[in-house]
């Protein structure tokens, strides 16, 4: 069975537990889902509510896009999961022989690398959850505005969050054009988020 299909006090067992997973990389997918549902929910309470007939189809497209990032984080978190779990099992392969060494230590980089690309994943649609913050709190209900702003602070932690787990990896990985290369892009995507977080809130904030 799924995560995303089993009760939230289930999740919340195993994520306590000590089990290698789910861990950081899937509360990560599940910050940056809830900011999304959260972006569907400002975009529902608007369509057809009376004062709004100049944003809907605004609303309508936000909504579209909200939807589609809700269900892809949600299916990051099970990929987190996956790619970490592979990585478990690959760190337990047999090292009594140099040669058992050199395929473990062979599996579990090519582990990290995927790793590595599935909470950069995350954070690059985490973006994208953030930038639709802003039209929803503008265009949106007003009595919605509030959750808007809650919006894109989960969208924000989803990114922060999926960022550390992209840097732990990175650590490990010896492939320095891999590293290089996605560090770049994590840098790219985390650069200014900070001061699109405070815009946001501050504007939901003069709203309330």
């Amino acid at each position: 069975m799924k995560l995303t299909d089993k009760p939230v006090t289930a999740f919340l067992d195993e994520l306590a537990s000590d089990a290698p997973a789910p861990g950081g990389g899937s509360v990560a997918a599940l910050s940056g889902a809830l900011g999304a549902a959260l972006v569907s929910m400002v975009c529902n309470l608007t369509l057809g509510k009376k004062g709004y007939d100049d944003v809907q189809d605004d609303i309508k497209n936000l909504l579209t896009k909200s939807e589609a990032l809700r269900a892809k984080l949600a299916g990051l978190l099970e990929e987190d999961v996956k790619a970490y779990t592979g990585y478990s099992q690959a760190a337990k392969m047999p090292r009594s022989t140099d040669e058992e060494k050199a395929e473990r230590q062979k599996v579990m980089q090519a582990a990290l690398k995927v790793a590595t690309d599935v909470p950069l994943t995350i954070a690059e649609a985490a973006v994208e959850v953030m930038d639709l913050c802003m039209p929803a709190a503008e265009k949106g209900n007003k009595w919605a505005v509030s959750d808007a702003g809650v919006a894109v602070l989960m969208a924000e932690a989803a990114l922060r969050s999926a960022a550390l787990n992209v840097l732990i990896n990175l650590g490990t990985l010896k492939d320095e054009e891999f590293v290089a290369d996605r560090r770049a892009k994590l840098d790219s995507l985390l650069e200014g988020k900070g001061v699109t977080r405070d815009e946001i809130y501050d504007y939901v904030v003069s709203k309330l």
